[in-house]
C-alpha cells in the first residue's frame, strides 16, 4: 500500500519500468507528476517508462532537455513530457502553453520547481534519488492521490 512519504527502491532500469508501468495505468487526463531529482537520478528514464505504457509501445522518447516540451497523442488524451530546467523565470511556463496542458492532458514535469507560484494543486510529487547506483523514489502527495494509489501494490 502506498501512502505519502512512501519510499521505493528502484535498484535497477526494470524495477523503475515495472514501477513507471503502474503509475502509468492509473492515469488520466488532467493529472500531473512533478519529477523532482537530481541529474541521473532516474526521472527522465521514469518518464519514459510511463510514456511507453501509456502508448502500449516501445515509442522513441528523446529528453526534452533542448526542445522544453515533447508531446505524445495516446488514444485517451495527450501526455506531454516537460523538462524545464533551462526556463529562466517561471512567466516562461505559460508561453509553453502548459496551464492549458495541466486540465487537458497527462503532464510529466522535470525540474517543477521552475513553474513558481503555477504548480496544479493536484499534482503528485516524486523525489527521485540516486546513491552508489541505486535509485529510489518518494512520493509525496494530497489526498486525492493517495486514494488513487491505495490500492496499488509496489
Amino acid at each position: 500500500m502506498i501512502t505519502a512519504g512512501t519510499t521505493i527502491s528502484l535498484p535497477d532500469e526494470s524495477d523503475t519500468r515495472e514501477f513507471a508501468g503502474r503509475i502509468a495505468a492509473i492515469l488520466q487526463p488532467g493529472d500531473t507528476l512533478l519529477l523532482e531529482g537530481d541529474i541521473g537520478s532516474g526521472k527522465t528514464a521514469f518518464s519514459r517508462a510511463v510514456i511507453r505504457a501509456r502508448l502500449g509501445q516501445q515509442e522513441d522518447v528523446p529528453s526534452p532537455t533542448f526542445t522544453l516540451v515533447q508531446t505524445y497523442h495516446a488514444p485517451d488524451g495527450d501526455i506531454w513530457h516537460c523538462d524545464l530546467y533551462r526556463l529562466t523565470a517561471p512567466d516562461e511556463v505559460l508561453e509553453l502553453g502548459l496551464d492549458e496542458a495541466f486540465e487537458t492532458s497527462i503532464c510529466l514535469i522535470e525540474w517543477p520547481d521552475r513553474l513558481g507560484d503555477d504548480i496544479p494543486d493536484n499534482a503528485l510529487r516524486l523525489g527521485f534519488t540516486a546513491d552508489n547506483n541505486t535509485h529510489s523514489v518518494t512520493l509525496h502527495m494530497t489526498n486525492r492521490w493517495a486514494d488513487r494509489l491505495h490500492n496499488v501494490a509496489f
